[in-house]
């Protein structure tokens, strides 16, 4: 099985001080506002049905007749997630959010599975593409992981022209992560499994909370508004929906799923990730039937799309840009 690079001679891997500028110059707005400002536009709403009749909030900005990109936020988020990526893509993209089950304005589900994520997914670009509509899907985390559930379904292989994975990992999450400052084993596995699991109260969004949520999934060098966004996310998440969502990333095991991934997917992770470390990117890339790139980006954490916004903005550009076919001006 070959796997193709963005160079010739192997992963790329960010280096210097460009991705610290990528880092810095993205959100200078409240993350669960900037959707709403003048900038965009009011999004076009609407809810898409699942499998199992479970309804999912979807907004969809910019021109119905531009090439398409759909965007799946990961675990304890929401639409908010990509407030960046739809200021800088609106304009001359159509761009598609949802809220994953239990999250942002998605009602909770007791369906919580890999399978849900990957009927979710399917629904939601039925719902807002046309019979053959291509579009590049980007997912952050649990929403990398929906990507890699929905790979082999029928609605995701007809729709979908590439793929970028943001964060993400497709099995061994609790025991790989790095939260806990442990040596690996049995011990870091348990603990981290019930830090991550807690149905303890995230509570109000203190300086000790944006510590703490800092620490856990952001890298050192992010600014305190990225900080204070990601906080206010998170914390806005029902703690039961956390908790349901936790247990299905502990038991995850997506490794088939990955080589079912057939469209070209590129890969971001950040070095200072401590939710999932670069070696699931590494392993990601090396099971992919169709790697469009590794990157690495140095002192970033877990948050990619808030703390490198213009770097993950570009990847899914130039994916539209080299898959997604262009309407032809006047039809």
């Amino acid at each position: 099985m070959s796997t193709r690079r963005e160079t010739g001679t192997g992963t790329r891997r960010e280096t210097g001080t460009g991705t610290r500028r990528d880092a810095g110059a993205g959100v200078r707005r409240d993350a669960d506002r900037a959707h709403r400002t003048g900038v965009v536009g009011a999004p076009r709403e609407l809810t898409a049905v699942s499998a199992d009749g479970a309804s999912l909030h979807v907004q969809v900005y910019g021109p119905d007749t531009a090439p398409a990109v759909v965007l799946a936020h990961g675990w304890t988020c929401s639409t908010a997630f990509w407030a960046a990526q739809v200021e800088a893509l609106a304009a001359d993209h159509k761009v598609v959010v949802y809220d994953q089950r239990g999250h942002g304005r998605t009602p909770a589900s007791p369906a919580c599975s890999t399978d849900a994520l990957a009927d979710d997914l399917e629904a939601v670009l039925t719902a807002t593409l046309a019979p053959g509509e291509k579009a590049v899907v980007a997912g952050h985390s649990m929403g990398g992981m929906t990507i890699m559930a929905a790979s082999g379904r029928p609605a995701f292989r007809e729709h979908a022209a590439a793929a970028v994975l943001c964060s993400t990992g497709s099995s061994r999450l609790v025991a790989e992560s790095t939260v806990l400052p442990l040596r690996p084993g049995r011990l870091r596995t348990w603990l981290t499994g019930r830090v991550l699991g807690s149905r303890a109260p995230l509570g109000p969004v203190t300086p000790v909370a944006r510590r703490v949520l800092k620490y856990a999934t952001m890298g050192a060098g992010s600014a305190p508004h990225m900080v204070d966004a990601c906080a206010r996310i998170v914390h806005a998440c029902p703690r039961a929906v956390r908790h349901s969502w936790s247990h299905v990333l502990s038991l995850l095991d997506l490794d088939h799923a990955v080589r079912e991934l057939r469209v070209p997917t590129a890969v971001i992770a950040g070095t200072a990730d401590r939710l999932t470390p670069p070696v699931h990117a590494r392993r990601i890339a090396d099971a992919l039937p169709d790697c469009a790139g590794l990157r690495e980006l140095p002192g970033i954490g877990h948050m990619t799309p808030v703390e490198a916004p213009d770097l993950v903005t570009a990847t899914i550009r130039d994916l539209v840009t080299t898959h997604v076919p262009q309407l032809k001006e006047g039809a």
